[in-house]
């Protein structure tokens, strides 16, 4: 039996990801155990999700932002009393800095709502939309001080269909989200993923 991989989740917003990871542990025995929700605003809805899960949880505000380091220093020693092996961000609206990423090295995920790497940054889904592309997706990689440039850990694409808005488009990927970061953490859990010598990602095929 695979025993439950421990995690810390950072969110900014609504935290529809944590649900979604809370949901999967309930219904479909996902082997993860949420110990520690941060967020990065005190009013951001996820930490009603947190606490309805009874999931221990931090609320940080823009006065402890001013300084970046003295934040991300808060977020280590709450998540390592918690025993966190990974951090996962889920709507997480602040850029890491290394004393987070130091600690937590090839330990830090992100999701990723296009395929990188194509259409980077804060904007994506609006940005590939505006292109036109036919395709674009969702992305799972370490995080890095590199923004959005980490070892990519897994991708899915999204067909954007005639007629769509960008609105239909966000929330196809938003479904999307839900189901690849749920896989990459069994993967983890299951001891799966691993960086090869070149800087990739390599995801063993499970045991028979």
């Amino acid at each position: 039996m695979t025993e439950p991989l421990k995690i810390g989740v950072l969110l900014s917003g609504s935290g529809t990801n944590l649900q979604a990871i809370i949901d999967a542990v309930a219904a479909d025995g996902l082997p993860v155990d949420i110990v520690s929700v941060v967020s990065s605003r005190p009013d951001a809805f996820g930490i009603e999700r947190a606490r309805a899960a009874n999931i221990p949880c931090v609320a940080l505000n823009r006065d402890m932002y001013a300084d970046p380091l003295a934040a991300d220093a808060k977020i280590v020693d709450v998540m390592r009393e918690a025993g966190a092996e990974y951090l996962v961000m889920a709507g997480y609206m602040r850029k890491l800095t290394p004393v987070v990423l130091d600690a937590y090295p090839n330990r830090v995920l992100n999701l990723h709502p296009a395929l990188l790497p194509a259409f980077p940054g804060a904007h994506a889904i609006q940005e590939a939309y505006d292109y036109g592309v036919k395709t674009t997706g969702v992305t799972v990689h370490f995080a890095n001080e590199d923004y959005d440039k980490g070892p990519i850990i897994a991708q899915e694409p999204v067909r954007v269909e005639e007629g769509w808005t960008c609105d239909d488009l966000e929330a196809a990927i938003h479904a999307v989200e839900h189901g690849l970061y749920q896989r990459v953490l069994r993967d983890l859990a299951e001891g799966r993923v691993r960086l090869t010598d070149d800087g990739k990602v390599r995801i063993d095929a499970p045991e028979k």
